[in-house]
């Protein structure tokens, strides 16, 4: 071979060994590059993944049974429009686009096939934004199980995930079927923890425990690995509460009617609690809005320390009866209705011109005279102060209470050794000045009375619940077995009732039945400056007005306390006049509710559980054939899923009873409108009970 020719064929060798030597280096670095460090690298990892599990929250509901916060789940819809064959979707997207703009009626069927065409191709929409390549957001809103059952059956998305592209992303949200009622009870609570109510207090139980399954990676989808044990989601722990509805209701309904009545009243309270065991049947706050509204945003219950005047008076009435001092008959002296007492000659007043003269201490503490229980308290405790604050503190009133939602302000009671004790102190304890007390605070107090001396602790929590059966309840927490004697209690009991028929609460009494309990008003200390007044330069003030009792008198069953907050105004808030109607509107609707003052129900299990032998999803999928406006059947369903199928068809749900639906009004296949009403009622399943 000549040396021309053979140098042509090493240059040509050498020209195809670094060739070949550099698609073989770039091989390697791309290898390496995409093993591990290229975002997108593809690994064994991305074959098998874990995807998280998620449970639903926990039911909160009355003490009967009755949800007063439910989580209903609705879907994002979306679809990969990459794993359809061509042929598939060409047949088959126009009749899909028909189907969607009919479910969501945001876009025309035409707009739709554009929308599924340009998102299948990546291409720019008419907003100018590029779509992802073969993914779509479908419709302009979540979907309820109902309209997901639908959407199973539209063309290619009936295929599912794998061939038809379909992706469903459950959402949880929370509904109160109550709207607004107890708001401040049940709560709120955000994604970060923040919150407030029951949701807050109790979201370690409510929320459940997340499962975890592992998914797989293959053409056309990720799918569940079907066959590896993994580990289940756990829905979230019921709450039964003692929030009776009714009650609850009525004491909403009663204050919101009487704050309406002026513009200077800012807000105002209802409690009611059952006498023998402390549990709180409703509990209502409302504050007037910027806008005239009136919203539970502020808790002035356990969350508003005040100085509560004249029902404070029944705390110095059962010192002086429990020391021996006095009794109901002692003879004290309403003077002309002016008392000046200490260096000071600080002045005690009543409202009544001239006075009440002279008088019994009953027929004082019925006309709530300031000027007698003043004296009282100086004629017995002045020389010893810390007997009276002894006094007080056995009969464990302003005990801290722990109230399970939280904001439980506590209580402040001064001595003589601190230096804001004066002279005046004492007789101002007297008659509900100088102390700081949350409307439960006092309303704890006059239970313990109602409930002859002992003092029970307000809650509101009766039982944590699983699958429809108490996993755990609460019976009442006793703070003291007795607060006073017998005898006291016999006596105070005789002037409760007395307040009602002869003193300043006589628009509460009632032939029907009989009513206990005290007036009491107050004027508010507020900032001013930088001072604390109890009236600005124009004489304006602010008050509380009150009133706290129990009832049935001869066998209690219920107290309540009610208290509206007034800003400042020159006019005059009196407990009697403006506590007082509230107080017995409450007590009327119970009465009412409640013929024969019979015991508050006890609770049953309530099973909202399908039958096993039937899931909810086998059973709502019979009736993808419900259409907008047709009433579905929710016989057999327990609690739960008969308000998930129902709400989320747009309906109003009511129920009353325990168990499985046995009937539903309107019947199954009625026509009823969006946003109608349907109340189902529930039983027991004899057998059920009896396994």
């Amino acid at each position: 071979m000549e040396d021309g020719a053979k140098s042509r064929y090493i240059k040509t060798f050498r020209v195809f060994f670094f060739v070949l030597t550099g698609m073989m280096l770039y091989a390697c670095a791309k290898i390496v590059y995409l093993q591990y460090y290229a975002k997108d690298r593809y690994s064994i990892e991305d074959e098998y993944k874990s995807y998280t599990l998620h449970p639903t929250r926990g039911t909160i509901f009355s003490y009967d049974g009755k949800p007063l916060a439910i989580s209903i789940t609705d879907n994002e819809i979306y679809m990969d429009l990459r794993v359809q064959s061509d042929s598939l979707f060409q047949a088959d997207y126009k009749a899909l686009a028909d189907s969607l703009s009919s479910l969501f009626q945001d876009k025309s069927p035409r707009e739709y096939q554009t929308y599924l065409l340009n998102c299948r191709a990546g291409k720019r929409g008419p907003d100018g934004k590029k779509y992802n390549t073969g993914y779509a957001r479908l419709g302009n809103r979540n979907l309820t199980y109902s309209e997901v059952e639908r959407l199973k059956h539209f063309p290619i998305l009936r295929l599912g995930a794998n061939k038809g592209g379909r992706i469903i992303n459950p959402k949880e949200k929370r509904e109160l079927p109550y709207g607004s009622l107890a708001r401040k009870v049940v709560g709120s609570i955000n994604q970060n923890g923040e919150g407030s109510g029951l949701e807050k207090s109790f979201d370690y139980r409510l929320r459940g425990t997340k499962g975890e399954r592992k998914r797989y990676r293959q053409n056309g989808g990720i799918v569940p690995v079907q066959g590896l044990r993994y580990k289940p989601a756990e829905d979230g722990i019921d709450i039964r509460t003692t929030i009776d509805i009714a009650i609850q209701e009525a004491a909403e309904k009663a204050l919101r009617e009487q704050l309406a009545i002026s513009e200077s009243l800012e807000g105002g309270t209802a409690v009611v609690m059952d006498v023998k065991t402390g549990a709180i049947r409703a509990l209502a706050n409302l504050k007037r809005m910027p806008d005239g509204s009136f919203s539970e945003s502020y808790n002035y219950a356990s969350g508003h320390p005040t100085e509560p005047g004249s029902t404070l008076k029944l705390s110095c009435l059962l010192a002086m009866l429990e020391d021996g001092y006095a009794t109901l008959d002692t003879p004290v002296s309403g003077l002309n209705g002016t008392w000046y007492y200490g260096k000071s000659h600080t002045k005690f007043s009543d409202t009544r011109p001239g006075g009440y003269g002279e008088m019994t201490v009953k027929t004082a503490f019925e006309h709530s005279s300031n000027v007698a229980f003043s004296q009282l308290a100086v004629r017995y405790y002045e020389n010893d102060p810390e007997a009276y604050l002894d006094r007080i503190h056995s009969m464990k009133l302003g005990v801290k209470l722990n109230l399970e939602i939280g904001e439980d302000a506590p209580s402040t009671f001064h001595s003589p050794s601190d230096n804001i004790w004066s002279e005046t102190t004492l007789p101002m304890m007297g008659i509900g000045y100088g102390v700081l007390l949350t409307p439960l605070h006092t309303l704890t107090f006059y239970n313990a009375v109602a409930n002859d001396g002992k003092m029970v602790k307000p809650f509101l929590v009766e039982a944590f619940c699983k699958d429809g059966k108490d996993i755990e309840t609460f019976s009442p927490t006793v703070i003291s077995a007795s607060i006073c004697s017998k005898k006291t209690i016999t006596e105070a009991k005789k002037a409760l009732r007395g307040v009602v028929t002869d003193g300043t609460a006589k628009i509460c009494d009632d032939k029907r039945y009989h009513i206990s309990g005290k007036t009491g008003t107050a004027q508010i200390a507020y900032q001013e400056g930088s001072k604390m007044v109890y009236k600005d330069a124009a004489g304006r003030k602010k008050h509380q007005a009150s009133f706290a009792g129990f009832f049935p008198s001869e066998n209690p069953k219920y107290s309540c306390i009610v208290v509206l907050y007034s800003g400042k105004t020159s006019s005059n808030f009196y407990g009697a006049s403006w506590a007082g109607p509230v107080f017995k509107k409450i007590a009327d609707q119970i009465y009412t509710t409640h013929p024969g003052w019979s015991e508050v129900l006890s609770s049953g299990d309530f099973d909202w559980k399908v039958d096993q032998k039937e899931g909810i999803n086998e059973y709502l999928a019979r009736q993808d054939n419900m259409v907008d406006g047709v009433v579905p059947d929710v016989c057999g369903l327990g609690l739960r899923d008969a308000f998930r199928l129902l709400e989320n068809n747009g309906y109003q749900v009511t129920f009353s009873g325990a168990g499985r639906v046995t009937t539903q009004s309107p019947e199954a296949g009625s026509f009823l409108e969006r946003q109608g009403h349907i109340n189902i009622i529930l039983q027991e399943d004899e057998n059920r009970k009896n396994i």
